[in-house]
């Protein structure tokens, strides 16, 4: 990852990297909710896709009020993501998607009715990353400290 590389670019690059997010909507009162997800995809666009219980309360809150905020991190990377969440159902996509992990969740397996996908349209992103990953990222934090100069990892915001 380079520092003329396309910011749009960087993010693809980034996204597939993440496997778990934390998916934040608004309830009926209007209070913010966050619960971790796993992602089953990440487009190009920003786009992500998550398996559902149609009777959780992300589905519940996103059918209602569609806006969320999607955050993820791993060591040298972190991306907050603004959007509009819809339920989808596509069986194809689902059986694409289905793992044996998913049978924790829904032990009567694709078929069970509950199941629905979650599909994150991404219209802003923020990423931060540090190149070099946790031992890069913790000596340039304590050359900072020592120097006084600010650390500088790499940060864009963009719209999708």
């Amino acid at each position: 990852m380079s520092d003329n590389e396309d910011p749009r670019a960087i993010l693809a690059e980034l996204l597939p990297e993440f496997r778990f997010a934390m998916v934040t909507t608004v309830d009926e009162s209007g209070k913010l909710t966050a619960r971790p997800l796993t992602v089953q995809e990440a487009e190009f666009d920003g786009d992500l896709w998550f398996v559902v219980d149609r009777g959780s309360s992300v589905a519940t809150h996103v059918s209602s009020r569609p806006a969320v905020g999607v955050a993820l991190s791993k060591d040298d990377a972190w991306v907050s993501l603004a959007g509009e969440a819809t339920i989808v159902d596509d069986r194809a996509r689902l059986e694409h998607y289905w793992s044996s992990t998913l049978e924790a969740w829904f032990p009567d397996g694709p078929d069970d009715p509950r199941i629905t996908l979650l599909r994150v349209d991404a219209i802003s992103g923020e990423y931060w990353s540090s190149a070099g990953g946790r031992i890069a990222t913790a000596i340039g934090l304590i050359k900072s400290k020592i120097t006084g100069e600010t650390y500088e990892g790499r940060n864009e915001k963009l719209d999708l």
